[in-house]
């Protein structure tokens, strides 16, 4: 839902997790993909895989 947290695990040892707001979903019934405002400052269209979890606000 549009206000929720992407958290993306990094996949690799000593690449960071990142995160940010769920800005957009374009998916069917709130599914993804997601536009997301990362806490970097950065907006993308992420299509979520495994090592991603959302939290609801």
């Amino acid at each position: 839902m549009v206000g929720d947290r992407l958290l993306v695990h990094g996949n690799t040892v000593g690449e960071r997790d990142r995160g940010g707001v769920i800005t957009e979903v374009q998916g069917l019934d709130g599914g993804p993909p997601y536009v997301v405002r990362f806490d970097d400052g950065h907006t993308g269209l992420v299509f979520p895989g495994p090592d991603a979890v959302v939290l609801p606000k």
